[in-house]
């Protein structure tokens, strides 16, 4: 009994250490409506343009992030902005899946800089080190808002759609 128990114990451990240092997955897809679906992985995020973000957590302390901005990313994978961010394309919406199917949508608006001097970001770091384990190793941070509800961790998807009339 005393040997399935710490075979069991061993097997958790090792389950829990790899949740928490990020193996579980290490990349985000970008897909739906999109020119260029991507998977992008820490090494692409970090030859990407860099940008950062001050968020508060639960308990209204501050934190840098650091990572590349989705509007970035959505040039980068063919996303409908700027100027083509009108009529039909408005209804379009941006919906970001997290390991735990934690679930957080956005206007594609919203996001866009040609509507709002916002950005919002995939991080990958935050005062300057990499993501706290379990928080990893992407997360989208979201600066102004008053909770930081859609400030979502371990961020595996992330997919542009229509809403449907």
């Amino acid at each position: 009994m005393k040997k399935i128990l710490a075979l069991l114990f061993t097997s958790l451990a090792i389950t829990a250490a790899a949740q928490q240092s990020g193996t579980a997955r290490q990349s985000v897809t970008i897909g739906g409506e999109v020119t260029a679906p991507l998977t992008l992985t820490a090494a692409d995020l970090s030859a990407m343009p860099r940008s950062t973000a001050v968020s508060k957590d639960k308990q209204g302390t501050p934190h840098t992030f650091s990572g590349v901005s989705l509007a970035d990313i959505f040039k980068k994978a063919g996303v409908t902005t700027g100027r083509d961010l009108r009529g039909d394309n408005l209804a379009k919406y941006v919906l970001v899946t997290c390991a735990d199917n934690y679930q957080v949508v956005f206007s594609l608006a919203e996001l866009d800089s040609s509507f709002t001097d916002r950005v919002v970001i995939l991080a990958d770091q935050m005062e300057g080190k990499p993501l706290p384990a379990g928080t990893g190793p992407f997360r989208v941070i979201v600066p102004g808002e008053k909770k930081p509800a859609r400030n979502c961790f371990q961020v595996t998807a992330i997919d542009i759609k229509f809403a449907k009339k």
